[in-house]
């Protein structure tokens, strides 16, 4: 895990800076609320919590997915993002490539930069083989290697990824935390949503941990083992006790 002292987390340029005050699916009723964080250029950020904490409602609010929002969320660099759900969303009648060629229409890429992405990204995700293929043959992995896949096409400034490990083997984790590290070292932010916790522990530069719709703590591994009380434990052991 990359050290980053709090001030350094302040002063680096956000490629996104988040203010909820408060936000929800009907009028008066707040999912969540008082969340507020950034990521910084080249910086990893893990939004974790349990279940029922708050994450998809923060992650909606920020990508303006839900009717109710109060605050703030504002994009830096050239405004670029790029999402990955945690469930694959995908056209049942469009092979791989054709899934591919539509978004790279959708950013404006031109022809010879998305021919390149694509196929870099078909080979690294070993994935060319299945270049013609309906999402409907897919394993469960696969179709989320192709959701990654077109996250990555484009090279946003920031990337919002939705539990990115669900289906994915050891091959497929390894490739896309190279690549998640080479986009880093490129200047772009990552804000990551994950119950993955050993992994996030490694690869997190700052941590959001939400609790009840709130933020329980938020800092690096050191701050979050200050809040915790916890001197010497690890982010499981962190997570436990501030979500009890």
């Amino acid at each position: 895990m990359a050290e980053w002292t709090e001030l350094e987390h302040e002063e680096s340029e956000a490629m996104l800076d988040i203010r909820i005050d408060e936000a929800g699916y009907s009028p008066g009723d707040a999912c969540v609320r008082d969340i507020s964080f950034r990521v910084g250029r080249g910086e990893l950020v893990g939004l974790i919590g349990p279940n029922g904490a708050g994450k998809s409602t923060t992650i909606k609010a920020i990508l303006k997915l839900i009717p109710h929002v109060k605050g703030q969320i504002e994009l830096g660099g050239s405004g670029t993002y790029a999402y990955v759900p945690e469930q694959p969303l995908y056209y049942d009648t469009l092979t791989l490539w054709e899934h591919l060629a539509l978004a790279g229409a959708a950013y404006g890429m031109e022809e010879g930069e998305f021919e390149r992405s694509a196929h870099e990204l078909l080979e690294r995700f070993r994935m060319t083989d299945a270049r013609d293929k309906l999402p409907g043959g897919m394993s469960k992995g696969m179709k989320q290697k192709m959701m990654l896949m077109l996250g990555f096409l484009l090279k946003p400034d920031i990337y919002i990824v939705d539990e990115p490990f669900i289906g994915l083997d050891p091959r497929a984790t390894r490739d896309f935390l190279r690549l998640l590290e080479e986009e880093r070292k490129r200047g772009a932010g990552v804000l990551m949503c994950t119950h993955v916790l050993d992994t996030a522990e490694k690869i997190c530069d700052y941590f959001v941990l939400l609790s009840g719709g709130e933020a329980a703590a938020q800092g690096d591994m050191a701050q979050i083992r200050a809040a915790s009380g916890l001197a010497e434990g690890d982010l499981f052991d962190c997570f436990e006790a501030l979500t009890i």
